[in-house]
């Protein structure tokens, strides 16, 4: 099975991206979109992808559990599954549903495995670029099948360009962030697309992201692939990111040298 899987679960999310996700992108009406806490909305398109991904992934790995972003807002107590033993899917159906529901890209589909507690595998689509990577902890990161080595790409401080997500920083480190992003390159706003940030990371288009809210969906696959490709991904304290540990702040780049640069730029008082 591990031969295949990778191959499977991203023809898997290009299956429900063409048959599901890109038919209703900017066809939307109001009653295909819902608000499901202050200011987080829900499109039909995330209910029948996860729908969709959930029920072939459980196929995939007979036994297998399954955590949605949907399917927990339901039932939040699936989150306790994140440490079980056996095989765990995470799955986000519409990464940047905002963005999709405004009909504006990016968005992506996204699925990490966890196998008795440990991130193995991880995959994110973005449908519209045409853009898959996947991959397995141990064995590297693949940018649409072509292997992926960040570890090696280390412009200099004033050259380094990365997106800051400062809507949800605490005052005072949103402060410090943004006088600290004046030493880099480049300091972007963010495209409200996790699976973007990580995607661009991977492609070389920017070297590192800061987050504050760290929802496991939106951050298992990409951390993993990340890592996988020679990249760190640690909470603001220095602490590795596990998708079961709840906290907040998450600091992801593409080696530990630029991770270093820009905690100390962006986070050191």
């Amino acid at each position: 099975m591990a031969d295949t899987l990778l191959d499977d679960v991203g023809d898997l999310l290009r299956e429900a991206a063409d048959q599901v996700v890109l038919p209703l992108f900017r066809k939307l009406d109001d009653a295909d979109v819902s608000e499901k806490a202050p200011g987080e909305v829900v499109t039909v398109a995330d209910r029948r992808a996860e729908e969709l991904i959930s029920a072939r992934l459980r196929h995939l790995r007979p036994g297998s559990i399954v955590v949605g972003e949907e399917g927990v807002a339901d039932d939040p107590e699936l989150l306790r599954h994140l440490r079980d033993g056996g095989d765990v899917w995470l799955v986000d159906p519409v990464d940047g549903t905002a963005n999709f529901a405004a009909g504006r890209r990016p968005f992506a589909l996204m699925v990490a495995l966890l196998t008795d507690g440990r991130p193995t595998a991880g995959w994110i689509l973005d449908p519209l670029a045409e853009t898959l990577a996947s991959g397995w902890v141990d064995e590297g990161t693949l940018l649409n099948g072509e292997p992926v080595d960040s570890a090696g790409q280390v412009p200099s401080l004033g050259e380094l360009r990365g997106a800051a997500m400062t809507r949800f920083l605490p005052p005072e480190a949103r402060d410090r962030v943004r006088a600290g992003g004046r030493r880099l390159g480049e300091l972007l706003p963010g495209q409200h697309c996790a699976g973007r940030e990580y995607l661009d990371i991977l492609t070389g288009e920017q070297q590192f992201t800061l987050f504050w809210r760290t929802l496991p969906w939106d951050h298992a696959p990409g951390v993993l692939l990340v890592r996988a490709a020679g990249g760190v991904a640690r909470r603001f304290d220095g602490v590795d990111y596990h998708p079961a540990d709840e906290g907040r702040g998450l600091l992801v780049a593409s080696n530990e040298q630029v991770w270093a640069e820009v905690h100390e730029a962006l986070l050191s008082s």
